[in-house]
């Protein structure tokens, strides 16, 4: 029941957000639509932004693929399907839940490839950390700016695009900082 109630909470939420911005929705707001009272959502999350995190912490989860290509793809095309809601949280003072929502997913994607290319080789932990955060930080950059030009580009041309700019580069910067040079 329990999870009945924050889904319906969450679909409240970005129904209620094709019509206004986030800092203009009320908890009244949302436990009106939702048909639920105000305890019912206090029990769940401390206040609105708190449902935001939750809602992207939920997708997060969702999320499997095979390649770093189509991890970013269902990245991108996860926030253009909720564009409505991921906008509305950019351009509200919660930027940064969305901006740590997009880090953690990307830093698990960038790491799954640098583990992944990293394989036979002797590479300490902190240089593998250090190249999934430079990977990271730039793919959020372009993903922020996407959002900010409202979506407007084809997400699978952003990613071929990006796939085209890095390809090898990992495995690159692996290979400079291998321990085990022969």
């Amino acid at each position: 029941m329990s999870q009945m109630t924050k889904r319906a909470l969450e679909a409240s939420l970005k129904e209620l957000l094709r019509h206004k911005p986030l800092d203009k929705i009320t908890v009244s707001d949302l436990t009106d639509h939702c048909g639920v009272n105000r305890m019912t959502f206090y029990y769940h999350f401390k206040d609105i932004y708190d449902l935001v995190e939750w809602c992207c912490e939920e997708d997060a989860a969702q999320k499997t693929y095979d390649t770093w290509q189509q991890g970013f793809l269902q990245i991108l095309e996860a926030l253009r399907k909720d564009k409505a809601f991921f906008t509305s949280v950019y351009r509200s003072i919660s930027r940064e839940q969305l901006e740590n929502y997009l880090y953690r997913l990307t830093y698990d994607l960038m790491m799954g490839v640098v583990e992944e290319r990293a394989a036979g080789m002797t590479v300490r932990p902190e240089d593998k950390e250090f190249i999934a955060n430079f990977y990271k930080f730039a793919f959020v950059g372009l993903t922020l700016d996407w959002i900010k030009n409202d979506m407007r580009q084809d997400p699978a041309q952003l990613v071929e695009q990006l796939s085209t700019l890095i390809h090898g580069d990992v495995t690159k910067a692996l290979e400079k900082c291998r321990i085990d040079k022969s």
